[in-house]
């Protein structure tokens, strides 16, 4: 709800600040007064296109503050959150345009752009008149009005899954035909690969075996002599022997010397075990450098051929095994791959069957609710003067989509026989204001928390027709707020808060002001929109009738 609207230096207004009710907020004046100024300036805070030059002459700049009040789960708390904006029970829009033209936002005291300020204003004020292409108008928000109105957010939600199902399914189908594709284009390379990885069949840690094999033989000859020397060393002939004859000697005299040879003794014997030790590592070393020259020339081969293979596909030696595996798993999934593709092929016509379920139930439930809709404008528009006009909801088929398959357009014929059209190309200015009017009565609901503003809706119309609008209108105020700009006093009667918008001209300069009107204003006021400047005893007394009425 608009609580409060400050504006400071726009056009002809000096400062005005007006405090906003629940209910029917009636403006009226005399025409040229300002009323339409004060839509102006509400339309800038709020981001709308509008005059270009709105500073009052003289002034440096021009502001304007709107004040809403923000219940618990308003369109606007969204829309906040997502730019981050800071959240309360209040809403404070303020806007800046200074004489240069430049324009500054702020939305609870932090700046914004502009497009936040139009996102919010869809969740907090709706215009109505006679150029209304932002609202009612618009054929592209036609669906959505006709679903409210049906209330059929629960199939829209279903058609809405069932078209994200149809999507996943394409998406998998599509992957799969081109990873099919892909490894049907290399399919030969495949087969070759896993042929020639087999027949080699490298194992893990191979590379390095090889090579350590490879260098030992490479040394063997310039080695062998040393250890041969060596082993030869450590023969009988050599240190074993010598070491063996010390033992015995010791061993024959260590009797006699009380003790004294025990640990050389043991020392010995041990030196004796790690010689003996020793000998048969070097044994070993000789026989494993004993080698048929065919052996190296194998070894090199193979070891030339596990690093070529790795080189030429781009992984390690380590790896060609792992990589022969992703081979096969992708000649596997070639094999498979046709089967594999009419199991998605069945998950998606599945999913396209459940799309059509879904969408053929929403299209029955938007003709359902097109009938019902176009019966209750039947009976609005009755007391509006327009019985002989024919309102109709068209459905006609439209591409598929998230939320079906149907466009709707609201269509009019305002005489008997007349072709039908949408409202705007229809409909004269007069019609086309009761028509929205008598749309927006039967619609009321689908946009909790909306402030409505109509502008001189009622233009065009008087007596009986006049009174029908004001009582519509005093209807959508009922539980909500209205604010309208009107020239009929059978509307201006029906206000719950009543403004007079004023201009006056003072020291060379013309300024509009608002009024607050009690209860005796009012009545003089809507005795005035009835006779005009003299205000008499009898249009007093037909103002009090109105608004008893």
């Amino acid at each position: 709800m608009l609580r409060a609207l400050d504006i400071r230096n726009i056009l002809i207004i000096d400062h005005l600040d007006l405090a906003f009710q629940p209910g029917l907020n009636v403006l009226t004046g005399e025409t040229g007064a300002g009323k339409s100024i004060l839509l102006d300036s509400l339309g800038f805070v709020l981001g709308w296109r509008g005059r270009a030059e709105l500073v009052r002459q003289g002034a440096d700049q021009g502001e304007v503050t709107a004040v809403f009040d923000l219940p618990e789960g308003h369109g606007a708390r969204d829309v906040l959150e997502e730019a981050g904006l800071p959240l309360g029970d209040e809403l404070i829009l303020r806007r800046v345009n200074t004489r240069d033209g430049r324009k500054t936002a702020w939305v609870n005291d932090r700046r914004c752009s502009g497009e936040v300020l139009r996102r919010l204003s869809d969740t907090l004020v709706e215009l109505h008149g006679q150029q209304d292409d932002r609202g009612l108008l618009d054929p592209r928000g036609h669906r959505v009005l006709l679903d409210a109105y049906g209330r059929l957010e629960g199939l829209k939600s279903d058609t809405r899954s069932a078209w994200r199902g149809v999507a996943a399914a394409q998406k998998a189908l599509g992957a799969a035909e081109a990873a099919l594709e892909s490894v049907r284009a290399e399919e030969d390379f495949l087969r070759h690969a896993v042929a020639e990885l087999d027949a080699l069949d490298p194992q893990p840690g191979e590379d390095e075996a090889l090579d350590a094999r490879r260098r030992l033989m490479q040394q063997a000859e310039r080695i062998c002599e040393d250890i041969n020397r060596a082993q030869a060393a450590l023969g009988q002939e050599g240190a074993e022997g010598a070491a063996g004859d010390a033992l015995r000697w010791l061993e024959g005299v260590a009797p006699r010397a009380e003790a004294q040879l025990d640990a050389p003794i043991a020392a010995l014997g041990r030196a004796m075990v790690e010689l003996d030790e020793a000998a048969q590592g070097v044994a070993r070393c000789l026989e494993a450098l004993t080698f048929n020259p065919i052996e190296l020339e194998e070894t090199e081969e193979r070891l030339f051929a596990i690093r070529a293979l790795a080189r030429k596909h781009g992984v390690g030696a380590d790896d060609l095994g792992d990589f022969a595996g992703d081979l096969r798993a992708r000649l596997a999934s070639l094999e498979q791959g046709d089967s594999d593709l009419e199991a998605l092929r069945q998950s998606l016509r599945a999913a396209e069957q459940t799309y059509d379920a879904a969408a053929t139930a929403l299209s029955a439930a938007r003709a359902e609710a097109a009938a019902a809709l176009d019966g209750a404008m039947r009976d609005e528009l009755a007391p509006l003067k327009m019985e002989r006009a024919a309102f109709t909801t068209a459905i006609t088929a439209a591409d598929p989509g998230p939320e079906g398959r149907d466009a709707v357009t609201f269509t009019v014929a305002t005489n008997p026989g007349a072709p039908a059209g949408p409202l705007n190309k229809i409909a004269s200015g007069g019609e086309l204001s009761r028509f929205l009017l008598a749309l927006k009565v039967c619609l009321t609901g689908a946009e909790s928390g909306l402030t409505m503003i109509f502008d001189e809706i009622d233009r065009g119309v008087g007596g009986a027709t006049a009174d029908a609008v004001g009582r519509r209108l005093a209807q959508l105020a009922d539980g909500g707020q209205v604010l309208v700009v009107t020239h009929s006093p059978q509307v201006a009667a029906r206000g719950a808060h009543h403004w007079r918008v004023e201009k006056t001209v003072a020291d060379g300069a013309t300024l509009s002001s608002v009024v607050p009107l009690a209860q005796d204003a009012r009545i003089d006021e809507i005795a005035r929109m009835l006779s005009g400047d003299r205000i008499t005893d009898e249009a007093r007394a037909a103002a009090e009738a109105l608004m008893a009425g």
